[in-house]
């Protein structure tokens, strides 16, 4: 699956065609913009006599068929019978794209409730952590504010040794992925519901001691209020850092806020940790992209969407904006690893024909996810269908980074993802290698096969999981649980 879409958003009332709303990009034909109109997410699914699982299917099937990028990848049928559910259906459908490396599981149905609650407030329910398995290991590698898990003391850097219901259950981690994979870790953890207990043998700078952590409802904060916007001294040299969780509406006026800041201050220097940033609206990139934007003329392009020949009538150009509140960068450094997707590489890759070696992407390489969905609802089904229909270009033309961005962005460094240290801490050696870039120093290229490695006392790979049953916060914010 994907790590993170864009967002164009266009609502079908009905298993009739009529398009009444976009939300990140225009989807054309003079669409309007319609906001999400619950932030709670349903306590069980609508029901209807049109949703029985072949008619869901079969909307999928019209969907793909009329607005997929690769239609020519498409099977010209497919029987429903054989699949049990939506999901494998589309999993079906979207296996020549899947191969071909062009859709890695992008295309999928999703709950429409459940995902307006997302996007209008970073709205879920959980644990309130980011995991990631590094061989058969489990780290916390973030926490967010406001959440059951930072409550209970569990933060980044945190290893989580066994999970079980009560202390005398407790089962090794060691053992629940040498018996299940990744996906035991899901299940021992439990389903996403507020009031599933949980105790976890962690350890940490105090040392291994058992915590029972109950989840519960919160918010994500895009930008986190412990490091989210700083102002780094890098040897005397102001630097504007900001730490950017996902691509959400509620990180509209945090980026307008920090940025003004940033300007009131006379900074042109930035790093921007995309570093685990799966993406999200297309409408805060481009955001983001007007607010980085102080030097660029209106002219300028930010970046052109393309969809398949059928629909070519919804290409756009999207130009620069830039707004009162913008800077004018000399120097970027963007923080990737392979969980930085999307929109986050949208926006790194839109900088690319201005700022050229001025623009750097810092870590490992990213993921590559150069198209983005739309959104096409039945909503008496509460079924989302979000279906790869477009592709993003730079104004050099430049697209099509499925391998990442390190084979794009003219200036890369790699460095470590050191999860013992804070983010935001200047010594954490992403940032530190990002500070050298703007500092004018030396470093060691990004490889394009390269992707996010650990300390030099932990060198497997890390990976961010994501569960086959991933609700909307799992898929935008990778290794959330």
């Amino acid at each position: 699956m994907k790590s993170g879409p864009l967002k164009n958003v266009i609502v079908i009332l009905a298993a009739g065609l009529t398009a009444c709303g976009g939300g990140g990009s225009n989807s054309g034909g003079g669409a309007v913009t319609i906001p999400p109109t619950s932030a709670t997410p349903p306590t069980s699914p609508p029901t209807s006599s049109g949703c029985s699982l072949s008619s869901r299917q079969n909307f999928a099937f019209s969907v793909l068929n009329e607005w997929y990028l690769f239609p020519e990848t498409l099977p010209a049928s497919l029987a429903t019978a054989p699949y049990t559910s939506v999901q494998s259906y589309i999993d079906a459908l979207t296996a020549n794209a899947r191969a071909q490396g062009r859709d890695r599981f992008f295309t999928y149905v999703t709950s429409i409730q459940e995902e307006n609650a997302f996007f209008s407030s970073g709205s879920t329910a959980g644990l309130g952590v980011r995991f990631a398995f590094q061989g058969n290991r489990v780290f916390v590698i973030e926490a967010f504010e406001g959440a059951p898990a930072l409550a209970a003391g569990i933060d980044r850097g945190t290893e989580v040794l066994a999970i079980g219901t009560d202390v005398a259950n407790l089962t090794p981690v060691t053992e629940i992925i040498a018996a299940q994979g990744s996906n035991g870790i899901s299940s021992a953890l439990g389903p996403s519901t507020v009031g599933t207990t949980r105790v976890l043998r962690i350890t940490d700078g105090g040392g291994a001691r058992n915590v029972t952590v109950t989840k519960a409802d919160y918010n994500i904060d895009p930008l986190s209020p412990r490091y989210g916007v700083k102002v780094i001294d890098n040897g005397g040299q102001r630097v504007g850092y900001i730490n950017m969780r996902t691509f959400i509406s509620t990180a509209d006026n945090q980026l307008r806020t920090a940025f003004a800041d940033f300007r009131a201050q006379g900074i042109t220097n930035f790093v921007i940790d995309f570093r685990y940033n799966g993406g999200g609206l297309v409408s805060t990139a481009e955001l983001m992209g007007d607010l980085m934007g102080g030097n660029r003329f209106t002219s300028d392009v930010f970046s052109v969407t393309r969809f398949r020949a059928s629909k070519s009538s919804n290409n756009e150009t999207r130009r620069f904006s830039p707004l009162t509140q913008s800077v004018s960068p000399i120097k970027i450094a963007f923080i990737s690893t392979n969980a930085t997707a999307s929109a986050s590489e949208l926006v790194m890759n839109s900088f690319v024909p201005y700022l050229g070696v001025n623009a750097a992407l810092i870590g490992s390489n990213s993921y590559g996810k150069p198209v983005g969905q739309i959104a096409v609802d039945q909503a008496a089904c509460d079924d989302r269908i979000r279906v790869i229909a477009f592709a993003k270009d730079n104004a050099a033309g430049q697209g099509d980074y499925y391998s990442g961005l390190a084979g794009t962005m003219r200036t890369t460094c790699a460095a470590a993802d050191d999860i013992t240290r804070p983010l935001g801490d200047p010594l954490e050696a992403s940032l530190r290698t990002a500070l050298d870039f703007v500092a004018g120093r030396s470093c060691t290229p990004v490889t394009v096969a390269q992707t996010a490695q650990s300390t030099s006392t932990r060198t497997e790979r890390r990976v961010l999981p994501v569960p086959m049953d991933a609700r909307t916060a799992q898929r935008e914010v990778p290794g959330s649980f």
